[in-house]
């Protein structure tokens, strides 16, 4: 088993000295929940933002940290998907924020209640 974990890492890095995955995970999901809590407590269109952005950095920590454990790179892989979703998204979402300031002058996702179905 051992010659099997040698030959699969030759051609990559050297392995993370003291660093787990599980240190990875706690981070990215310290980053999601402070994302959620700050997208859910927060009425700032921007911040909104901010956060939802937060919360897709968070799971591209995984996703990487994931793939370096089992020595893949399919991880990095769906992290370019959600780049990409993530700058679609921002390009949306400013597009969105200065429309609707121009409308009623404020950022504060309480003054489009009226939107509600």
């Amino acid at each position: 088993m051992s010659d099997l974990l040698t030959l699969a890492q030759s051609g990559y890095p050297a392995p993370i000295a003291g660093v787990t995955l599980a240190h990875y995970l706690f981070v990215s999901a310290a980053m999601f929940v402070l994302g959620l809590i700050g997208f859910l407590t927060r009425r700032n269109l921007i911040i909104m933002f901010l956060c939802t952005e937060l919360m897709f950095q968070a799971a591209g920590i995984a996703l990487v940290a994931f793939g370096r454990y089992h020595l893949n790179f399919h991880g990095q892989t769906f992290v370019i998907f959600i780049l990409t979703v993530a700058a679609a998204e921002a390009a949306m979402a400013l597009a969105l924020v200065v429309l609707l300031f121009r409308r009623k002058e404020s950022l504060n996702a309480e003054a489009w209640q009226d939107l509600k179905g």
